[in-house]
């Protein structure tokens, strides 16, 4: 039976400035996650695909700082990004 219903993408952005713990800066659905993934691209910020942790995301507060039971989920993600940026700062090397 196919299924009709459209899949909605969503999205949720965190901040983390070494000092404290990282907060959700952003998060949507739909158009509003298309904007948020198109921003991150736009401005060269790593774009990782995480249904799992994007749910979790979706259900912290604006503004909030992440819990605690999210802390090893997120910290993958940093290390992710933090290896990305190495990579990136490797290439413009001469």
């Amino acid at each position: 039976m196919k299924n009709d219903k459209p899949i909605r993408k969503k999205a949720a952005a965190i901040a983390y400035d070494h000092i404290g713990v990282p907060k959700v800066v952003a998060k949507g659905d739909g158009l509003v996650a298309q904007k948020i993934i198109e921003f991150a691209r736009e401005k060269g910020i790593p774009v990782q695909s995480n249904e799992t942790l994007v749910e979790a995301l979706m259900q912290v507060e604006l503004s909030a700082e992440i819990p605690p039971e999210l802390y090893q989920a997120v910290a993958e993600v940093l290390a992710f990004i933090y290896r990305m940026d190495k990579k990136k700062s490797k290439s413009f090397h001469i």
